[in-house]
Formats: C-alpha cells, sequence, structure tokens
C-alpha cells in the first residue's frame, strides 16, 4: 500500500505541470504579496505594475500588503503559497539578498523557497544630511567624522539602508554610529527634526524634503545621476568607485516549483508593462527607474547580490538577532 502511495504521489507531481499548461493562464485573480504598507516606494511600484498587469493578463492582482520584520513576515509567507502561478511575491534587495545574512532565522531560503520571474525597479541609495551638518560633499563627511569619531550618526529604516551605511564605514574607516527605526517614514522625520545626521536613503522618500530646503542630498550612490536630482554628484565623481552600486531594486518572485509556463507568461506580461509609455511615466515621476529582465537573468542579479551583501555583513558584524 505504501509504495502503492508512493507511486501516486509521484505521478501527481509529475502530471501537475501537464494539467496547468492546460488551462488558460490566468484563469482567477492573482495575489500579488507586498512586504511594505500601502504609500511607500514598494507598495506605488507594485500597485503601478499590477494595475497594468491586470490589463494585460484579463485577471485582477490583488495587491496584499504585509508589513513587518523588514520584509521577512510577507516574505515568509510568500515562500510558503501554493507554487501554482496565483501566488506573487515583490521581493527586494533587503529581503531577499541581506536579511537571510542579518537574521539568523528569517523564515525563507532565498533560492531554496522562490523561482525568479522578472526584476522591476532599480534604484540607487542616496547619501543625504540635516543641513545643520557642515558638509556638502561625501569627503567632507569622511573627514568631519574622522575629526568626530562616534559623534556623527546615520539612521536606517530598512536592512539595505543600514548595510549601504555599513559599506561607507567599511570604505572610508570613519566611525558614525547607526540609528535603526522601524521604517523608511520615522528614519525620514528624525533626520528632519535632526535626531540624527544623515542618512542611506531612498530618492522617492527624501525628494519632497531635498527639495523644500530641509534636507541636503550630497551623493548618488552610483555611478551615473539621477533624473530627478541631476545636480547631484555620483560615487564615482566624489571619488569612491567602491559606493557606486548601491542599489535598492524590485523584483517578482513566485515559489519554487511554480510551472515553468506561468513563470514565462508573468516575465513576458511584465516586461510588457514596464515598457508601456504610461507605466514609464508614473514610474519615473516618483523617481524610480524601470529594469524588466528575463528570469536567468533576475536569478542571477539576487544571487549576485547576495554574495556580495554577505560579504558586507560578515566584515562588518552587523546582525539583527
Amino acid at each position: 500500500m505504501k509504495r502503492l502511495l508512493k507511486g501516486l504521489i509521484v505521478v501527481i507531481a509529475f502530471a501537475a505541470p501537464l494539467v496547468f499548461a492546460a488551462e488558460d493562464y490566468p484563469v482567477r485573480p492573482i495575489r500579488f504579496i507586498v512586504p511594505m504598507p500601502p504609500g511607500g516606494a514598494l507598495d506605488v511600484a507594485a500597485r503601478i505594475v499590477g494595475t497594468k498587469l491586470t490589463e494585460i493578463l484579463g485577471q485582477p492582482i490583488v495587491i496584499d500588503n504585509r508589513s513587518g520584520a523588514q520584509g521577512n513576515i510577507a516574505t515568509a509567507l510568500g515562500a510558503k503559497a501554493a507554487p501554482d502561478g496565483y501566488t506573487m511575491t515583490l521581493g527586494f534587495a533587503g529581503s531577499l539578498a541581506i536579511n537571510p545574512h542579518l537574521y539568523s532565522n528569517p523564515g525563507y531560503a532565498t533560492f531554496k523557497d522562490f523561482a525568479a520571474v522578472s526584476r522591476t525597479i532599480e534604484i540607487p541609495y542616496i547619501l543625504i544630511v540635516n543641513p545643520s551638518v557642515p558638509v556638502k560633499t561625501m569627503k567632507d563627511l569622511e573627514l568631519l567624522a574622522k575629526q568626530n569619531p562616534g559623534k556623527l550618526t546615520f539612521a536606517s529604516g530598512s536592512s539595505t539602508s543600514q548595510l549601504a551605511g555599513e559599506l561607507f564605514k567599511l570604505t572610508t574607516g570613519a566611525n558614525i554610529v547607526h540609528v535603526p527605526y522601524s521604517g523608511g517614514a520615522p528614519a525620514s522625520i528624525a533626520l528632519v527634526a535632526g535626531e540624527v545626521n544623515t542618512i542611506f536613503s531612498l530618492a522617492p522618500a527624501m525628494l519632497p524634503f531635498v527639495q523644500a530646503g530641509k534636507l541636503r542630498a550630497v551623493t548618488v550612490l552610483s555611478d551615473k545621476r539621477i533624473e530627478v536630482l541631476p545636480d547631484v554628484p555620483t560615487a564615482v565623481e566624489a571619488g569612491y568607485p567602491e559606493l557606486s552600486h548601491v542599489y535598492e531594486w524590485h523584483g517578482v518572485v513566485v515559489p519554487a516549483f511554480t510551472p515553468r509556463a506561468a513563470i514565462v507568461k508573468l516575465n513576458a506580461a511584465i516586461v510588457q508593462a514596464l515598457s508601456s509609455p504610461d507605466v514609464l511615466k508614473r514610474i519615473r515621476s516618483v523617481g524610480l527607474t524601470a529594469a524588466p529582465s528575463t528570469p536567468a537573468e533576475f536569478a542571477a542579479y539576487i544571487r549576485a547580490d547576495f554574495e556580495r551583501w554577505g560579504k558586507i555583513v560578515k566584515i562588518s558584524g552587523a546582525k539583527i538577532d
């Protein structure tokens, strides 16, 4: 009897993709798990893309916001979903490439539990300071920090933001104290209020404060300037090439063993969505950059960032638990 049951399980496992391939996928709404509360950059990007995917695929894309634990709660939920093509998770640098190194048990394994579909967004971090801090360049900040070891502070609202600061410290040898916050919004408020001196953050969250003169953007951690802050120099221009590829990225992943046919169709739809003029206009208006990819390209991108940040976490000694 046991042998018969095992045989049936094997047959069903191999038959599932065939049954799936016969469907006119998708035939019902697709759940899209977003690991942040409504209103943030992750959520805005997910909703812009989700709205277009609804139009392309002919089925509703239902946004499911699940915040907490730097994205771990939502990502773990996505990892445990049925691999049937009807659950997508918005993965990002923090959840897929950094948290597995910072947390002893984030609740998922990046490569074991997920299959990559497509990258969606890529955006560099920016060094931003409170105007009361007498620095106008990254070199100014390095010198000021070395003259006042342990007296300057940098806020973080995410694991990527934290690691950007740690990388700055490793690169320059500057002693700046890390002050963690529960999210980007409270970290921004603290910086504006002068409770902390600096932050490594993203343009969408900080742009209104910078434009109002309440904060000063110093350096873009990239090798090219960004459209919404054209006068802010890059890390390469500032003389810090080691800090020229500190990006936040978003992308769609699905549970491991999701049928290949579903991944291929979702990828094609995402690439089409991110090539649409209306979507591009909306994404650029909030300071984001569309960066679609093939599943293989996204998988390789995740792995490269996973290995890179793993080394930085190990050297810096950063840990959350």
